[in-house]
């Protein structure tokens, strides 16, 4: 026993003391260390709504979310983990911690800056959530005190070698559908499309000044679909919202033309985009082909199709709702969000998948490079 001991703790030993570090005071950078930075919405806000003046409407720090994972509600819009909490374990990273969530400061595995609810535009919903304009410059912030902790050269190659994970545009399109907004009767389709793409294009811009070089996006999913748009469907005949998610698709055809013109632009910029609109497709329409029994009705909700955001009872809209017994047999949690499940499968086609689904890149492929 006291042998094998040994022989643990000094391979233990051995292992740190080869693993080529840069160290600057009480920090400690491993040569292949690949930071994680999240931007977008509730698909990948890990709780930094917690921390802000808002309505309980965008928040989702009670039961019964995070009760699969977590086993208690941590903010994330789910029954467990998120998208970028499997990319983080994928690429052997902690889980990357909200930037606002208070006494945390040691930001050089990365940080997350999404904010549930908010879009690329700064009128989604503003003074309720952090618009993306907002979350760059809680970045810049950071990135001033990423220069102030480690010298400017190794700050420069932890910028640089990041990738920058970016989930936008399902509030922007949301809005005209499920308020009482007159934004489409101001603006075409495709105007309105050129506005939110032209935001984000700015912040991608901008964040590339500061270093940054290796970015990841989803494209936005059947929007229309989600059991929410099929129970405020007029007629209640449970299809999907089709005006909703044609402006999805009109999003995800110019995200894939400006991308490949921003890699022609700025030299080493590099990019992985994932098509999640056909992967929710194939997993509404074939839920069994997946490991799903239901791919429709939400998880936790009420009404029709529980497609009333009232998962909870803490919302303003009903305080009764009904919960499954079993999320992972669900496409949806709630009426608006996927299950941990389905963000489990979507991780590892954004980390691993083959050009159909994901490119021209993975993140795999991104965080090694």
């Amino acid at each position: 026993m006291m042998s094998l001991r040994f022989h643990i703790h000094f391979l233990v030993l051995f292992t740190t003391l080869i693993i080529p570090k840069h160290c600057h005071g009480h920090l400690c950078l491993p040569e292949e260390h690949v930071a994680l930075f999240i931007f977008g919405d509730s698909l990948f806000d890990a709780g930094n709504n917690n921390y802000i003046n808002t309505t309980v409407n965008y928040q989702a720090n009670f039961e019964p979310y995070g009760e699969s994972f977590f086993k208690y509600p941590t903010g994330r819009f789910s029954n467990g983990r998120l998208i970028p909490d499997f990319i983080a374990e994928f690429a052997k990273l902690q889980f990357i911690t909200p930037y606002l969530h208070p006494g945390y400061h040691q930001f050089i595995d990365g940080a997350n800056f999404a904010s549930a609810a908010a879009g690329a535009l700064v009128e989604t919903r503003q003074g309720l959530v952090i618009d993306l304009q907002t979350q760059l410059s809680h970045f810049k912030k950071l990135e001033r005190q990423l220069r102030n902790k480690l010298e400017d050269a190794e700050a420069k190659i932890l910028l640089a070698k990041a990738v920058y994970l970016i989930s936008i545009g399902s509030n922007d399109y949301a809005i005209p559908f499920t308020t009482n907004s007159s934004v489409l009767q101001s603006y075409s389709q495709k105007e309105y499309v050129d506005m939110v793409i032209g935001n984000l294009t700015f912040v991608i811009k901008e964040i590339y000044k500061k270093g940054g070089r290796k970015f990841g996006f989803p494209n936005l999913v059947p929007l229309g679909c989600l059991p929410l748009a099929r129970a405020a469907n007029p007629g209640n005949t449970g299809t999907c919202m089709l005006e909703l998610s044609a402006l999805a698709k009109l999003h995800n055809k110019a995200l894939s033309k400006v991308l490949p013109k921003l890699e022609r632009q700025l030299n080493g910029f590099k990019y992985a985009i994932a098509d999640f609109y056909t992967s929710l497709s194939e997993r509404i329409d074939n839920p069994s082909k997946y490991g799903f029994k239901e791919s429709k009705i939400a998880c936790c909700g009420s009404g029709l199709y529980r497609g009333i955001n009232s998962c909870g009872g803490k919302r303003s809209v009903v305080k009764e709702y009904e919960l499954c017994k079993n999320a992972s047999e669900y496409v949806f949690f709630d009426p608006g969000h996927p299950s941990e499940m389905v963000n489990q499968q979507f991780a590892k086609l954004m980390w691993s998948g083959t050009p159909n689904v994901i490119g021209p890149y993975n993140l795999k492929t991104l965080f090694e490079l």
